[in-house]
């Protein structure tokens, strides 16, 4: 393998001020916090890590992070990596402005580390950006190197999975780690499955198997909002990672909130405009999700089948559903993504 060095640079400013914490997490909060008694528990910042271009159902990692960076909460870039080398313009082209007769501007896209702080001014670290399309064992081992050099204490990464939930019913989650004690909700609906790589799953994997702690948050998002925003999800995952983490995030928790009531109240609009198809699937969702849960509850894993639409029945509903919600509307839910 060459050397992973190879696609990253540290930033000189960034990464003495995240030297510094990796030392003394709270070196440049407001108020010194209690770490605890145990002089070997990790003294460390927590990282945080999504990255577009892969499955994010209700846009719930993308939401987080756009919170995350906004410039009410300005940060620093700590490491920057070589996006020519990880990203495929082809495939995810940038933006160009062309201004009358000539190119005035390149959007590159930005894969980076960003050190930032929560609303007590505790630091914590933010790797974001495209998702890399190649070198991803270099990518994971380049990760790998900065945990270890800035002491990082634990991994946390993020995103939304389309499921047959109802929006109704509360958000669940499927979480992963290392460590049983670090993950803060299991959801045991199966024991092995196969499913398609991404780079934060092997970078996830990759550090657990190196001696790090990890922790990964997926929501569960209605499929047929799954394509458009939506900040329930994202809700959960940030209650998920603050309990995992000791951030405080109280701010980007009222954002969401707000947002979430205006985009229930649309979904909720769509269904008294009398789409009996949508209503059939959204309330045979509901009695399939209460007929688990009260199975769940009586210590009893099989439970009565609900009567559902088939599955041309509900993809047909879905896609209706979803190509209405990217029309034009003028609210504030904002059109799906590409």
């Amino acid at each position: 393998m060459h050397d992973p060095q190879d696609l990253y640079e540290w930033v000189p400013e960034g990464l003495a001020m995240a030297e510094a914490i990796s030392v003394d997490p709270h070196a440049d909060a407001d108020t010194p916090t209690d770490t605890g008694t145990d002089s070997d528990a990790p003294v460390g910042p927590v990282l945080l890590h999504h990255f577009e271009g892969f499955l994010d159902a209700g846009e719930t990692g993308t939401q987080l992070i756009e919170e995350l960076l906004d410039d009410r909460r300005p940060g620093v870039t700590v490491a920057r990596f070589d996006h020519d080398r990880l990203v495929d313009y082809r495939a995810r082209r940038p933006v160009m402005t062309f201004r009358r007769d000539r190119w005035t501007d390149f959007r590159a896209p930005r894969l980076e580390v960003r050190l930032v702080h929560d609303d007590t001014r505790k630091p914590f670290l933010v790797l974001s950006g495209p998702e890399p399309d190649v070198e991803w064992e270099r990518f994971a081992e380049a990760v790998r190197e900065i945990v270890e050099r800035l002491r990082v204490r634990l991994t946390v990464g993020f995103h939304g999975i389309p499921m047959g939930v109802p929006h109704t019913r509360p958000v669940g989650l499927t979480s992963h780690g290392n460590r049983s004690e670090l993950v803060p909700a299991r959801n045991d609906l199966f024991d092995e499955a196969q499913v398609p790589g991404s780079a934060a799953s092997l970078l996830e994997l990759r550090l657990s198997q190196a001696g790090h702690d990890v922790l990964g948050i997926a929501a569960h998002v209605p499929h047929y909002i799954a394509r458009s925003r939506y900040p329930d999800s994202a809700l959960v995952v940030l209650e998920a990672l603050t309990g995992a983490t000791g951030l405080v995030l109280p701010e980007i928790a009222q954002s969401l909130r707000s947002r979430s009531l205006r985009v229930r109240e649309e979904i909720d609009r769509e269904l008294a405009e009398g789409d009996n198809e949508l209503v059939a699937v959204v309330r045979g969702l509901e009695q399939q999700y209460d007929a688990v849960a009260g199975a769940a509850t009586r210590g009893n894993l099989v439970a009565e089948p609900a009567e559902l639409p088939s599955a041309d029945e509900l993809g047909a509903v879905f896609e209706r559903f979803l190509a209405e919600q990217e029309g034009p509307r003028g609210g504030d839910t904002p059109p799906a993504g590409p």
